[in-house]
């Protein structure tokens, strides 16, 4: 929506906006150097870290002509614009480099934690979103009664809760102290699709579930209570059209453009929220990857971890503006077909 609003702002009026097309064109180049950007900032940062990587993997007793020649073998000897141009070139050329700890090729390293990481923020989302959905929907139909006040309450609650307080007491209850139906860590086996192991899968989409409705559910109870009170809901009633279709046709599609850019928003939060959860509960994905990247000072897998990171959220905020376009009739027309 941003994004949209800049281009109307810089004089582009109806009769000569772009193509749907031609705009989508346009923010994918404007993606490529946000990431561009990115990259830099990523490897800058990288570099600041504290510690020798060489010293890290050879440990504290090396050498020093030991620490020289690795240095010179990891190229860590040449200026900073020669890395990161050679790095640059590597991600133009389909490569992630070389881990610095396991000398594998990253994409080997982060393949099977990336798609397990995937599973995570899928299953997380699939479930968070519909609900978020019903419940604000159905707080907004119910505004001022007792579920609409206790269920604010609750996802008051729970909006004031850190994630990672949230999955404490989800594993005390369901995992150590109350209960023993969950297992409390998340030991899925290297090879083995995260979707096989749904017991292990649970306390990590739970955790992230009950972080990310609150937000969304209130957000589409507010946007609801907006369109119910809107003159065309008013005038569909006065015609005689039943409450539930006056909410199924009328108010629920009329509403859903905030939570399209909440989703989105989500997503973001998700896909950052999965390193503080798989710590916590030992999950095998991209998080926990990370974790250990910066502990070894793994250079190329921490940049290009947190540049897969980048690039989602770039692709989220992309994907929910054209869902924007494609649902709200007035930014649709306003593109020639």
């Amino acid at each position: 929506m941003a994004a949209i609003a800049d281009d109307q702002a810089a004089g582009l009026g109806s009769g000569d906006l772009p193509s749907l097309t031609l705009w989508i064109v346009k923010r994918l180049a404007l993606s490529v150097l946000i990431l561009l950007g990115v990259s830099i900032l990523v490897f800058t940062a990288t570099q600041a870290l504290p510690g020798d990587p060489a010293r890290q993997i050879l440990g504290h007793a090396a050498a020093a002509d030991q620490l020289d020649a690795l240095r010179t073998e990891l190229g860590l000897d040449r200026p900073l614009l020669s890395q990161y141009l050679h790095w640059l070139g590597d991600l133009l050329g389909g490569s992630f480099g070389t881990s610095l700890t396991t000398r594998e090729p990253v994409s080997s390293v982060i393949s099977d934690r990336g798609l397990n990481s995937l599973a995570l923020v899928l299953c997380s989302a699939v479930i968070a979103i519909p609900l978020s959905l019903a419940l604000g929907t159905f707080a907004a139909v119910r505004r001022d009664r007792p579920f609409d006040h206790v269920s604010q309450i609750v996802l008051l609650v729970l909006t004031a809760l850190p994630e990672f307080v949230i999955g404490l007491g989800l594993l005390l209850l369901l995992a150590t102290s109350v209960f023993h139906a969950l297992p409390a860590v998340a030991l899925i086996p290297p090879g083995d699709s995260a979707f096989a192991h749904p017991s292990e899968l649970a306390l990590p989409v739970m955790t992230l579930v009950l972080a990310v409705v609150p937000y969304l559910a209130r957000l589409q109870r507010a946007a609801m209570i907006d369109v119910l009170e809107s003159e065309y809901v008013q005038m569909a009633r006065l015609k005689g059209v039943r409450e539930r279709t006056v909410i199924r046709r009328h108010a629920l599609r009329n509403s859903v453009v905030p939570i399209i850019q909440g989703s989105a928003l989500a997503m973001i939060y998700l896909t950052g929220g999965i390193v503080t959860i798989e710590y916590l509960f030992a999950y095998p994905g991209l998080g926990s990857a990370l974790a250990a990247g910066v502990q070894s000072r793994d250079l190329p897998l921490v940049q290009a971890i947190v540049l897969l990171f980048a690039a989602s959220y770039v692709l989220f905020n992309l994907l929910a503006d054209v869902l924007t376009i494609v649902v709200s009739p007035r930014l649709r027309t306003g593109f020639r077909r």
